[in-house]
């Protein structure tokens, strides 16, 4: 028998908890111990004892502990890399990461610390609704760039090198910029050590540079990492599920569809072409009563249309960005 001392191991449930709120994807954050000033997702132990499943689990904690009902919820991933969860001590934390969705209206009480930030406050290179945004050609291409030209580490064993990557993930030399690629994207910055999070967990990349440049809020241990990978997942679900549904609320107008749909995958929308998609989709329906909030002309309401659900396997939203 080995006199190998064993780690213990703590299961661990990280919740990306999603709402829109004034055409803004928001994300909960909940403040870390004393003296932790960075942002974090909320995250609690799971307890086999009380809990059944990870997913009742996560549903009493973020009630508990955030004051929210959670509606739609999904699992993401395991996060377990060594050092993820650098405070814990000799445990080692592996995470189960969620996505969840809410909507602001249904939860006005929350716990002290618990509050929802813009998530393009993390990754302001995402929103691309207005415009490219300008941090990508002002910071991001030349400091990745000058990294590329290093070559490729002699460890690696990736099938694209850097440059390949930097062109597929960024949109460069003409490649097409694909909004589902957050955590590809974050990932390159991360092992070009141009984010805080590569400096604060020792990488190379990181320390070898004289400063790290501000690319977006850091968040505790690897949380940007896993709303990295929330957007993603949300922004490809769009595409094949109705989950857009889930973020509006019972009756909607088709300029708030469009825009929460825009907000969500940080892409503008041609309007005549989204009406004709949701038409053609048959995704929703008419609920007869006209809405006066529009700042302008009444416009007709509507709702979710639940049959389609049964009608086709994939009924989402394909939009299609005008860039």
């Amino acid at each position: 028998m080995s006199d190998k001392l064993l780690t213990p191991i703590e299961i661990g449930l990280t919740a990306a908890i999603v709402a829109i709120e004034d055409n803004e994807p928001l994300i909960l954050t909940a403040s870390g111990g004393e003296g932790d000033k960075l942002a974090g997702l909320p995250f609690g132990p799971f307890d086999a004892v009380s809990h059944r499943t990870f997913e009742i689990g996560l549903r009493a904690w973020v009630e508990e502990q955030a004051g929210l009902r959670l509606g739609y919820v999904e699992q993401l991933y395991t996060f377990g890399d060594r050092g993820r969860h650098t405070q814990a001590g000799d445990t080692h934390v592996a995470s189960i990461g969620y996505l969840a969705l809410t909507r602001p209206a249904d939860n006005t009480t929350r716990a002290p610390g618990a509050t929802f930030e813009p998530w393009y406050r993390f990754f302001p290179w995402e929103d691309w609704r207005e415009a490219k945004p300008a941090i990508i050609e002002r910071d991001i291409f030349p400091e990745l760039s000058q990294w590329a030209e290093q070559g490729e580490a002699p460890e690696t064993t990736r099938a694209l090198g850097r440059k390949d990557r930097v062109r597929l993930y960024f949109g460069t030399e003409g490649a097409h910029w694909d909004e589902e690629r957050v955590l590809d994207r974050y990932e390159l910055l991360y092992e070009a050590g141009l984010v805080e999070e590569a400096r604060r967990d020792g990488r190379p990349a990181a320390l070898a540079r004289k400063s790290t440049p501000v690319l977006g809020m850091s968040m505790r241990f690897d949380h940007r990492r896993i709303l990295a990978t929330a957007m993603g997942r949300l922004r490809a679900k769009l595409k094949y599920r109705p989950v857009v549904f889930e973020l509006l609320p019972g009756e909607f107008t088709l300029t708030e569809l469009q825009r929460t749909v825009e907000a969500i995958s940080g892409r503008h929308l041609h309007k005549q072409n989204f009406r004709r998609l949701v038409e053609s989709g048959a995704l929703v329906e008419p609920t007869g009563v006209m809405s006066t909030q529009t700042g302008g002309r009444p416009a007709a309401q509507f709702r979710f249309r639940r049959e389609v659900l049964q009608e086709r396997p994939a009924p989402g939203l394909r939009v299609r960005g005008r860039r």
